[in-house]
């Protein structure tokens, strides 16, 4: 029997040695079947030939006449210019490299057929190192029958060589084809093509091809791939969360015994919402498997609240429970506000981050070791080795893309009581698109607090451009002459993190000096962790008017008094980013506002990205805009990408097909030999990326 295509090493190959093998594993071509799933970026036309009368700087095409001049040219560079005529017009040849033989093949009355992109040069349009083949003039040369694949490539690896490559894989599916992993009834339901064919025609689409849609991605023949990736994640992900549940949890009783006096205590009532992912959520702490499950809810919709529910079910069932945010300030925040909550009930709240030393340090370990603490809030430093929980049976994780996958990984681990691992509440106020949620995170359990409590009013947002900052400091003047507080974020293109907080400080400075009345405080990325959290200390407790700051108080800080947000250059950051800062005020009764002081020019996102945010609030139409403006990749965070990483599809592009792929991975139950294989296709061993 013949060897899969997925087994047959790309040395087997015509002309693949050791140093083409290391180049294509950079492209992460190993097999005969990678070859083939290597699709182009994009094609050129080279069948027909295009009159040079006609061209426009920017086409790409071929073209054919015969030679009139070749000679060499000192200019700034050495280079052949080489002049040819079709009848229709003349066109410069330039190339900077090349050699004596080259020179006198190109000679007078040669005929020449060339490809390359049409540009303005010196004197009218020249193609620089077109790809050239000299015609015989007694012989029909034919032009190519199928547009011309461009390839991903890399380093020394050139695209002739690429198209060999893959025209060798061809013959190989041609002989025996790649096993067709969906069955027939579900391609005829859904009018899908086979797979052999799509990927033929990908790599060698014919002429009369609709162009635009191939470019589009949306060619039946691409949307066929596309679909079968989808849902090898989709596989994929339903496999991790099986895994998961194997483990066995504890069961999490709800006696009531503490929830209700901290119910009762609380100083406002829950929401609708509030009280309906806290029941989603304490049905799931009763089941012996692990909970797995994300709660969304903007800025301020009250889910500290739920997770402190979660926390005292399980104290209630005599386990602890761990909460963990990503930076000191949104960590002592929860660790303030539990604290307030829980120990009027007797509950023990332990506190563990980096800046934590000494005897301090050893106590708290020792309170969790010994199981005096119930409830611990921390930072990453609840990751460490030496951190042992006495028995943990819920973990709750705060803006969890902040966090790396291994990093959750090993939390979970500290919760085994033998075989058991403690359940899992995730928490982000940045809300994500319903389409990554169908795809990134298919395997966990969703729960969205769609209701702000009563009392938060909207946030007015304003966008002005630079040239009025004068009245923006106006605002600032009068906003904290009524006793309100102001936060300043200062956002720069550098990537450099340096620059970023000497902008922050000149500002800083500047605003001191034109507002001499006020007290100025200011936060950036490279203070070290004590001194941010004094001086945010300091601005909660009303000390400090204005606060002047780097993106670093993006994430949960809470200060109610404060009441006008403005964004300094807010086109450089995201709209997730953009909402979540805005997010900071509103937090009390009075009016907030938000002023994006832009620069101009604006370019057409930046324009798109600010009108989005004067229109609307909901955190979850920005989340589908944003995702439309940048992609995946940067809506979930680098983090998060490398699950991301598709071969064909495109979340944005193929979004409508995640109802169709929740759909058919339910029919699929059938044949569950096909599975595995798909997931191996598509993923490698990659589906290991979300176990966290």
């Amino acid at each position: 029997m013949s060897q899969p295509l997925a087994e047959i090493p790309v040395t087997d190959l015509k002309g693949v040695g050791t140093a083409l093998a290391l180049k294509l594993e950079r492209l992460a071509i190993h097999t005969v079947q990678d070859l083939l799933f290597h699709l182009p970026l994009r094609y050129q036309d080279r069948t027909r030939i295009v009159p040079i009368g006609s061209l426009r700087p920017g086409d790409e095409c071929v073209v054919e006449g015969e030679v009139k001049v070749a000679d060499v040219v000192q200019g700034r560079r050495r280079s052949l210019l080489c002049r040819i005529q079709d009848g229709t017009g003349t066109l410069t040849l330039r190339f900077f490299h090349f050699n004596a033989a080259q020179k006198n093949s190109l000679k007078p009355g040669s005929r020449i057929r060339c490809f390359a992109e049409a540009r303005t040069g010196a004197a009218g349009l020249e193609m620089v190192h077109p790809e050239y083949t000299k015609l015989d003039s007694d012989k029909l040369t034919p032009v190519a029958e199928n547009l011309t694949p461009v390839y991903p490539t890399t380093d020394g690896l050139h695209q002739t060589r690429l198209r060999s490559l893959a025209t060798q894989a061809l013959t190989y599916l041609d002989r025996q084809g790649l096993q067709e992993l969906l069955p027939d009834n579900i391609r005829q339901q859904w009018r899908l093509p086979e797979l052999n064919d799509a990927i033929r025609y990908l790599h060698h689409p014919p002429a009369d091809v609709d162009q635009p849609l191939l470019l589009d991605g949306k060619h039946p023949a691409q949307r066929r791939l596309a679909f079968e990736e989808l849902l090898a994640h989709h596989f994929s992900l339903l496999k991790l969360r099986e895994k998961t549940r194997e483990k066995g949890a504890p069961v999490l009783q709800a006696s009531g015994q503490l929830t209700q006096p901290f119910l009762q205590g609380l100083p406002f009532p829950l929401t609708g919402a509030q009280q309906r992912v806290g029941a989603e959520v304490a049905q799931d702490l009763q089941q012996p498997y692990p909970m797995l499950r994300l709660v969304q809810g903007d800025v301020g919709s009250g889910k500290t609240v739920v997770a402190a529910l979660a926390a005292l079910q399980s104290v209630e069932s005599g386990l602890q429970a761990a909460v963990m945010a990503p930076t000191e300030i949104l960590a002592e925040q929860h660790f303030n506000n539990f604290t307030a909550w829980l120990e009027p009930l007797g509950i023990k709240v332990a506190w563990l981050a980096g800046k934590l030393k000494g005897k301090q340090r050893e106590t708290q370990l020792e309170a969790m070791r010994n199981g005096e603490a119930r409830v611990v809030v921390g930072t990453h430093a609840l990751f460490q080795e030496e951190v042992v929980f006495h028995d943990l049976g819920l973990v709750v994780v705060d803006e969890q893309h902040r966090f790396g996958v291994h990093q959750r990984l090993s939390l979970r681990e500290k919760g085994r009581n033998g075989e058991l691992s403690p359940h899992q509440l995730i928490m982000t106020a940045t809300p994500i698109p319903r389409t990554l949620t169908m795809s990134a995170y298919a395997d966990l359990d969703c729960s969205i607090i769609d209701e702000l409590p009563p009392g938060r009013t909207p946030v007015a947002t304003v966008v002005i451009g630079d040239e009025r900052r004068h009245q923006v400091i106006e605002r600032v003047r009068s906003a904290c002459r009524d006793g309100r507080q102001v936060y300043w974020v200062c956002t720069l293109i550098e990537e450099s993190e340096a620059l970023q907080c000497q902008a922050a400080e000149v500002t800083a400075e500047q605003l001191t000096e034109t507002l001499p009345e006020l007290r100025v405080g200011l936060v950036h990325g490279r203070m070290k962790p004590a001194e941010k959290a004094e001086v945010m200390g300091r601005f909660k407790a009303a000390e400090l008017d204005l606060l002047v700051a780097t993106t670093v108080i993006e994430v949960g800080v809470d200060v109610p008094n404060a009441s006008v947000m403005i964004i300094e250059n807010p086109e450089r950051l995201g709209l997730a980013q953009l909402h979540q800062l805005r997010g900071r005020v509103g937090r009390g009764s009075v009016e907030s506002f938000c002023v994006l002081m832009y620069h101009a020019p604006l370019s057409k996102q930046g324009r798109e990205r600010l009108k989005v945010m004067r229109e609307t609030t909901d955190g979850f139409k920005i989340a589908e805009k944003d995702l439309e403006l940048r992609g995946p990749g940067e809506v979930l965070g680098t983090r998060q990408t490398g699950m991301m990483q598709f071969k064909i599809a495109d979340l944005q592009r193929d979004s409508d097909l995640l109802t169709r792929v929740k759909q058919v991975a339910g029919q699929m139950h059938g044949y569950p030999q096909h599975v595995e294989p798909m997931i191996r296709r598509w993923l490698g061993v990659g589906e290991e990326y979300g176990n966290v």
